[in-house]
């Protein structure tokens, strides 16, 4: 119902001769500075970008706990899933605090069964097809990480981002090396 009013708000606006403002435009018309006006523009984006990252963070807790959950984990390996997952939790909860922090609203959670059908986790039938899986999950999260950093208006959130791409890429060397395959041969092999 709400999408239905959106279309005739604009259409009125547009027959009306009004104009949509920016946040920021209309933060000058209330009387803000235009550094206030462009910081709470700057604070907006910053929090979409960290939306997008606990998204990340959401699916690899959940992509931990089907492979936990699957019996498909030996001792060892599933002791450093579990240390993995706890990483991402406590990736999940500072984004949380943060984007809260900047007025936002963190992205929600969605349930284990979509993430079991968005990973397609009915094809997981081995140790490996866990590990290849999570390997490739935290490779794309390092590099997402590492993209976004100069798309923060706030220097501080690239350098969180910048560690938390670490802590992705530390995961991602430890399954890689669990799953026999060699270490990158070249220098700058994230984030390009």
């Amino acid at each position: 119902m709400q999408s239905d009013i959106i279309p005739a708000r604009r259409h009125f606006l547009a027959r009306s001769g009004q104009v949509v403002l920016s946040a920021t435009a209309v933060s000058l018309l209330g009387g803000a500075s235009v550094a206030a006006a462009q910081t709470s523009a700057s604070m907006e984006a910053d929090v979409g970008i960290l939306n997008v990252a606990l998204g990340l963070e959401h699916e690899a807790i959940n992509a931990y706990q089907l492979g936990a959950g699957s019996g498909l984990l030996q001792k060892p390996v599933l002791g450093v899933a579990v240390a993995f997952q706890s990483h991402h939790k406590a990736h999940r909860d500072a984004l949380v605090a943060t984007i809260r922090k900047l007025g936002g609203k963190p992205v929600a959670e969605k349930s284990l069964d979509d993430y079991a059908k968005g990973l397609n986790a009915a094809a997981l039938k081995s140790q490996n097809d866990v590990l290849n899986l999570a390997a490739r999950l935290e490779l794309g999260a390092a590099n997402a990480y590492l993209g976004v950093i100069p798309s923060f208006r706030d220097n501080h959130l690239g350098q969180v981002a910048a560690r938390l791409a670490a802590d992705e890429t530390m995961h991602w060397t430890a399954l890689s090396q669990a799953l026999g395959r060699p270490l990158p041969t070249q220098a700058l092999s994230f984030g390009g």
